[in-house]
């Protein structure tokens, strides 16, 4: 009986294991993530907005993150150096983070960004 129920759990463990394994090597399309948010992208820009006052939105993406489902925002102050990346929960539109990037940091972060996604 205990052989059963080991041979139940490796199995379970298994199975998870490989999907998460395919999972994290196979990026989720766009269409399946928008399917997923329950918050709307018009939302979520006016939140990220609203907490860099007179900024403009230079890009965005809606993507997974630490196991969230964020919208990630870069936000430009004229006059100011660097953006404010507004990083909104697709779920819930909160904050769930901010930070100011220099312009070095920035491109750091593209081109991690842009090797990723080379990767099969």
């Amino acid at each position: 009986m205990k052989t059963i129920k080991f041979a139940t759990l490796l199995a379970a463990m298994l199975t998870l294991g490989s999907a998460a394994v395919a999972s994290a090597q196979k990026p989720e399309s766009q269409a399946a993530l928008k399917k997923e948010a329950k918050i709307a992208e018009t939302a979520a820009r006016k939140t990220a907005l609203a907490a860099v006052p007179n900024g403009k939105v230079q890009s965005h993406e809606l993507e997974r993150e630490n196991g969230k489902l964020i919208y990630s925002y870069d936000i430009k102050v004229s006059g100011k150096s660097g953006i404010e990346e507004v990083n909104v929960d697709a779920m819930t539109g909160a904050i769930v983070a901010q930070q100011h990037e220099d312009a070095k940091a920035e491109a750091k972060e593209k081109k991690a960004e842009a090797q990723a996604k080379k990767k099969p």
